[in-house]
């Protein structure tokens, strides 16, 4: 049978997982449950500040999600604890690039689904119940409507989850073409454009960096001196040009669509299917 790299993930955890949640629930004197018969209702969901909670998501991620890496620009997290213990997270980032689904309009009210994983003891529906979770908290709370999300081929992914949660299907055409081999590390063309590389080069180029260079994750380069964005981008680019380039499978893509109301979501509904064709489950694995 094909698995998987999460599932595989999970099966390797599972005895030191099982270990610490012992270890944690009698040190604070708690009861240990009977894993198999845990219940989604038994586990807090949240929306959580991620200033507050970063350095525990990405440790998570690190540990129980396949890529191994926290995304660059997450917006939004949302976590499933099991009595104070983080079992579950969603993060949502700004889009790679804006889709146009809904419209020239589509980035005003669009978040991409880019990191998920649940710790290895928790109930296997807990990750689609969280994602559930997530959106609806998003259309409640911010002006967002659609979610989209990729699963990955080449782990074996076919999107099951999304699937299990009613998402649109929008084929397997997306993702970079390309990745690159970076001093040991396989990533994406984004990572030569985020700002800690940018960073990293204006300190390799004995250039100062400046506190109004910079809003959050965001690079403003209007805020340099023109000499300055255009040494910083050039060297990018020559980092990217050098990397080993390996070519990579297009990812499935899937859709989410949710207004704050049963007329809102009617119309936005109406709106992607004139514009989108909507495709049937893939069921086969791999590349």
């Amino acid at each position: 049978m094909c698995y998987s790299h999460q599932y595989i993930i999970r099966q390797k955890n599972l005895k030191t997982d099982l270990d610490k949640l012992k270890q944690y629930l009698l040190s604070n004197k708690l009861s240990i449950p009977n894993i198999e018969n845990l219940r989604v209702k038994e586990f807090d969901f949240q929306f959580e500040e991620k200033k507050k909670v970063f350095k525990e998501v990405k440790e998570f991620i690190e540990r129980h999600e396949w890529l191994g890496k926290m995304s660059l620009y997450p917006t939004h997290i949302f976590t499933a604890r099991y009595k104070g213990i983080l079992s579950g997270v969603v993060v949502m980032d700004m889009p790679t690039a804006f889709s146009k689904l809904l419209g020239d309009d589509t980035k005003k009210i669009e978040r991409l689904i880019s990191r998920g994983a649940c710790v290895s003891w928790s109930p296997k529906n807990l990750a689609s119940s969280l994602i559930s979770y997530s959106i609806n908290w998003m259309v409640k709370h911010t002006q967002y409507r659609l979610f989209t999300a990729y699963s990955d081929p080449e782990a074996n992914e076919l999107g099951t989850i999304y699937q299990a949660c009613n998402f649109y299907y929008l084929g397997q055409k997306s993702g970079t073409k390309y990745k690159y081999k970076y001093q040991e590390k396989v990533v994406s063309d984004r990572y030569f454009r985020s700002r800690s590389f940018y960073k990293r080069i204006a300190k390799e180029l004995n250039i100062k960096w400046q506190n109004n260079w910079q809003l959050g994750d965001r690079v403003l380069f209007y805020n340099m001196p023109v000499e300055i964005e255009k040494e910083i981008k050039q060297k990018s680019k020559d980092y990217q040009n050098n990397a080993d380039r390996i070519k990579v499978t297009p990812k499935h893509k899937y859709c989410y669509i949710k207004g704050r109301n049963k007329n809102e979501t009617k119309l936005l509904i109406k709106k992607f299917k004139e514009k989108n064709k909507v495709l049937k489950y893939p069921k086969n694995r791999g590349v």
